[in-house]
């Protein structure tokens, strides 16, 4: 599958051949959708919590009142979750909130992520980020040339460091190295831009 390559000034740089292995799935929105429960089930931190009746310490555990001949209802302890300042009955625990997925669906994931940009028309493959001067203007005029407003970078290894200072004042920019390349990052920006150095990377992962 043919793919034109472009460079940040909105020309044309040559193309690519772009694996049908890994760009031309049949995107399944099953496999998408498990993923990205998977990736922010992770990101929980879990660490919400309240005290039960056994970690309330500024309240007495000894029985309120005698039994019988009060009138009252029978009541044991303070602690009682029915009472002002007593603890809490089933709440929240410290946690975790991940769940298993294996690892061969996180990989197919990922392919129907890039088969999903790739057959909406919002891939785009850009020849590298490098610029002279770390200027967020000069990379939003750029962008422009190429229609983008909302997309997700992937660069290398590293990421341009020009590139990456330019890119922090544009609000709907993200820019990842290739290792940090995700489904829930592709899905959610409208354009996903790879470089070469990206692309190369990605091919030699899926081999």
């Amino acid at each position: 599958m043919k793919h034109d390559v472009v460079s940040l000034d909105g020309k044309k740089a040559g193309s690519v051949d772009l694996d049908e292995a890994i760009f031309g799935l049949d995107p399944r929105t099953d496999i998408l959708h498990r993923m990205v429960r998977y990736q922010l089930a992770k990101r929980q931190a879990g660490t919400h919590k309240v005290k039960n009746r056994g970690e309330i310490t500024s309240r007495t555990g000894a029985k309120m009142f005698r039994q019988k001949g009060t009138g009252r209802a029978r009541h044991g302890s303070a602690r009682a979750g029915i009472f002002r300042g007593g603890g809490r009955a089933f709440g929240p625990q410290v946690r975790s909130h991940a769940h298993d997925l294996p690892k061969k669906v996180r990989a197919l994931a990922l392919k129907h992520a890039l088969s999903t940009k790739a057959k909406n028309k919002a891939l785009v493959i850009l020849d590298n980020t490098e610029l002279k001067e770390p200027k967020t203007k000069a990379l939003s005029a750029g962008l422009g040339k190429l229609g983008v407003a909302s997309a997700l970078v992937i660069d290398g290894a590293e990421v341009n460091g020009n590139f990456k200072l330019a890119a922090q004042n544009l609000a709907h920019l993200d820019v990842l190295p290739v290792q940090g390349i995700n489904v829930y990052d592709i899905l959610r920006r409208d354009t996903l831009v790879l470089t070469r150095a990206a692309l190369d990377a990605l091919k030699e992962r899926f081999k």
